[in-house]
C-alpha cells in the first residue's frame, strides 16, 4: 500500500487498466471520494443520492480505465475528469427527477465558522459547480487540486506539468474568474474571501465506509459484466438448441409419436446435463469472487479505521504540542509567582484577557455545581474548535501550535480551576472531569486533569490512561497525560510509554514519549533507557534530539548502556 501512495493518478489508473491491480484503483477511490461526494451533494442535496452518484462515477472510471489512461500523461491528475463526470451524472439525475415530478431532498447543511461566512457560503453553494464547469479544463484542474484537495503549488505544478509559478498564476486566474462569475449573479465577494469560504466548506467527509463500498463495487463491475455476458450467451445457445429440437421433433412426429417421445426425452436429458456442467464452474467462480470481495472489504475497513485513528491522533497531537510549548514558556517566566499554577497563560491583549476571565468564571461555575455550566463550557469549546479549524488552514506545525495556544487559552484557564479543585478532592469537579472525557471538545483538557491525578497517586486515574481505548481516550492525549506519573517514578506509566515507542504507527508520539522517558532514564530506570536506545536509530531529528538528551543525562549518572550507545553513534 505504501508504494501506491507515491504514484500519480495516471500511473495508478494504468496499473489497474493493464494489470487489473485492485490496490491501485482503491488508492484512486480513497483520494477522490470526498471530492466527488461533496460535488454531488452540492447539486442533489441528498446524501444517499450523492453516494450513488459517486459510486456510479467510479464504476464508469473502472469501465473506461484503458481509454482514459491512454489520454493521460505520466503525472496527470484525475481531479478534472472525475469532477466533470460527477457534474454530468448529477445533472442527469436532476433532469430525471424533474420528469418524475419528485421533490425528495434531504437537508445536509454544514455548521460554518461564523454567521458572515455562513451567509457567503449559502449564496455561493448552489452555483459553485456551475461556476467550476464554466472554467477551462486547465484552470478547473488547478483550482480543484489547490483548494479542494489542499495541495501546495509545487504538487499542483507537478500534476499539470508546469512550474510552481505557472501553477500559482493559473490558480489565481481561476479564482478571479470564479469571483467574476458570482459577481454577475449578484454575489459580491473578494477573491480572498472566496478562497476562504471554498477552502472551509467545499469538501465534506463522505459517509463512513462509502470509499470501501465503491472500490469493491467498481472493481467487480468488469467481472459482473463478463459473467452477465456469459449467462446471456448460454441462454442464446440454449434457445437455439431448443428451436432445433422443435424442428427435429416436428419431423420425428411424422414418423411416429413413440419415436418422438424417446428422442425428445433423450435430448432433454442431454441438455440438462450440459447446462449443469456449464453452470458448475460459473457457480464456483461466483463463490470465489464473493469470498475475495468480502476479504477485500474487511481489509479496507480495517485500514480505513486505522487511518482515521492516526489522523485524529495527529490533530490532537498538534494542539497539545502547542499548549505544552506555551505552558513551558509560561512556567519559565512566572517561576517567581509562588501561587501560580503550572498552566497559567500570560495574555497581554485586553480582548484575550477578557476571554480568559470568561474561562475562569465558567470553571468556577462548574466547581460550584452550576448544572448549566458544563454545557456552556462545551459550547465555548466548540466555538474555539471551529475558529481554530478555520484559521489553521495553510499554517505549518509551529504556527498551528501557537494558534492553538491562543485559541484554547480560555478553556485551559477553566480547566485549571476545575483541575485544582479535583486534586483537592472536590467531587463536583471530579464528576465534571468524568463527564468531560465523554465530550470530544472537552476530552483533551479533561485527560490532562486525569494525568495530574494519576501523578499524585490516584490509581483509578492511572488505570484510565493505561487503557485509553477502554475509556474512549485518544492515545495522544494519554501519552501527554502520563508525564506526571512517569516523572514521579510510576513504573506502570513508564512501561506504557515505552510500549508506545515500540509501535511504528505511533511515531508522531515518539518525541513526547522520549521527552518524558528522559527524566526516568536520568534516574537509572532500565525500561526508560532501553526505550531511548531503541529510538536512537530514528531518522526524525526532533525525536533523535530528545533521545540524545535523555541518554546523556543517564550516562552522566554512570549508566553503562546509555554511555555505550552514545559512543556507538559517535556522540561524546
Amino acid at each position: 500500500m505504501g508504494e501506491m501512495h507515491e504514484l500519480s493518478d495516471a500511473q495508478l489508473l494504468r496499473e489497474y487498466a493493464k494489470r487489473g491491480n485492485g490496490a491501485a484503483f482503491r488508492e484512486i477511490v480513497m483520494r477522490y471520494t470526498d471530492l466527488l461526494y461533496s460535488a454531488a451533494l452540492r447539486q442533489v442535496k441528498s446524501g444517499d443520492v450523492a453516494a450513488d452518484i459517486t459510486q456510479s462515477v467510479f464504476v464508469d472510471l473502472a469501465r473506461k480505465a484503458q481509454p482514459v489512461s491512454d489520454r493521460l500523461s505520466v503525472q496527470s491528475s484525475l481531479a478534472g475528469w472525475l469532477h466533470r463526470s460527477t457534474r454530468y451524472a448529477a445533472l442527469n439525475h436532476l433532469r430525471d427527477t424533474r420528469r418524475r415530478n419528485t421533490n425528495e431532498r434531504q437537508a445536509m447543511e454544514q455548521l460554518l465558522s461564523n454567521s458572515e461566512s455562513a451567509l457567503d457560503w449559502e449564496r455561493i453553494r448552489p452555483a459553485l459547480d456551475e461556476a467550476l464547469d464554466s472554467l477551462g479544463d486547465e484552470e478547473r484542474e488547478a483550482l480543484l487540486l489547490r483548494y479542494f484537495k489542499d495541495q501546495d503549488f509545487r504538487a499542483v505544478g507537478l500534476a499539470l506539468g508546469v512550474s510552481d509559478d505557472a501553477a500559482q498564476k493559473r490558480v489565481s486566474r481561476a479564482v478571479e474568474r470564479l469571483r467574476e462569475f458570482f459577481a454577475q449573479r449578484g454575489v459580491t465577494i473578494g477573491a480572498g474571501g472566496l478562497v476562504v469560504v471554498i477552502s472551509a466548506n467545499a469538501v465534506q467527509a463522505a459517509p463512513v465506509g462509502l470509499a470501501v463500498t465503491i472500490s469493491t463495487a467498481a472493481m467487480l463491475a468488469g467481472t459482473t459484466l463478463a459473467t452477465t455476458a456469459t449467462a446471456t450467451a448460454t441462454k442464446i445457445i440454449a434457445m437455439t438448441t431448443l428451436q432445433k429440437t422443435l424442428v427435429g421433433a416436428t419431423v420425428a412426429l411424422l414418423a411416429g409419436a413413440g419415436i418422438y417421445e424417446v428422442r425428445q426425452a433423450a435430448q432433454q436429458r442431454d441438455q440438462v446435463q450440459t447446462l449443469q456442467q456449464q453452470q458448475a464452474p460459473l457457480a464456483k467462480q461466483a463463490e470465489q469472487l464473493r469470498q475475495e470481495r468480502d476479504e477485500a472489504t474487511n481489509r479496507l475497513a480495517l485500514l480505513t479505521g486505522e487511518n482515521e485513528r492516526l489522523n485524529r491522533n495527529s490533530g490532537e497531537l498538534l494542539r497539545l504540542r502547542g499548549e505544552v510549548s506555551l505552558l513551558r514558556r509560561t512556567q519559565n517566566t512566572s517561576a517567581k509567582s509562588a501561587g501560580s499554577t503550572a498552566s497559567s497563560i500570560a495574555i497581554t491583549s485586553g480582548q484575550e484577557q477578557a476571554e480568559v476571565n470568561i474561562g475562569r468564571e465558567l470553571g468556577l461555575a462548574v466547581v460550584q455545581g452550576d448544572p448549566s455550566a458544563l454545557d456552556k463550557l462545551t459550547e465555548f469549546s466548540k466555538t474555539a474548535h471551529r475558529s481554530y479549524n478555520t484559521n489553521s488552514i495553510g499554517l505549518d506545525d509551529t504556527k498551528r501550535g501557537e494558534l492553538a495556544s491562543r485559541t484554547f487559552a480560555p478553556l485551559q484557564k477553566a480547566f485549571d480551576v476545575i483541575g485544582e479543585a479535583a486534586v483537592n478532592g472536590n467531587q463536583v469537579a471530579v464528576e465534571a472531569v468524568n463527564r468531560g472525557l465523554q465530550i470530544p471538545e472537552l476530552q483533551g483538557h479533561s485527560v490532562q486533569i486525569v494525568g495530574t491525578l494519576a501523578g499524585k497517586g490516584n490509581e483509578s486515574a492511572l488505570e484510565m490512561l493505561l487503557n485509553p481505548d477502554k475509556y474512549g481516550i485518544l492515545l495522544s492525549g494519554s501519552v501527554f497525560a502520563l508525564r506526571p506519573a512517569a516523572e514521579a517514578g510510576n513504573q506502570r506509566a513508564i512501561d506504557a510509554l515505552a510500549n508506545v515507542t515500540k509501535d511504528a504507527r505511533n511515531q508522531p508520539l515518539w518525541f513526547e514519549a522520549a521527552n518524558i522517558l528522559a527524566t526516568a532514564a536520568e534516574s537509572g530506570n532500565a525500561v526508560a533507557v532501553d526505550a531511548l536506545v531503541a529510538m536512537s536509530a530514528s531518522t526524525n531529528q526532533n525525536v533523535r534530539s530528545a533521545v540524545l538528551i535523555g541518554l546523556k543525562k543517564a550516562a552522566a549518572n554512570q549508566n553503562i548502556k546509555a554511555a555505550e550507545t552514545l559512543r556507538s553513534i559517535g556522540v561524546q
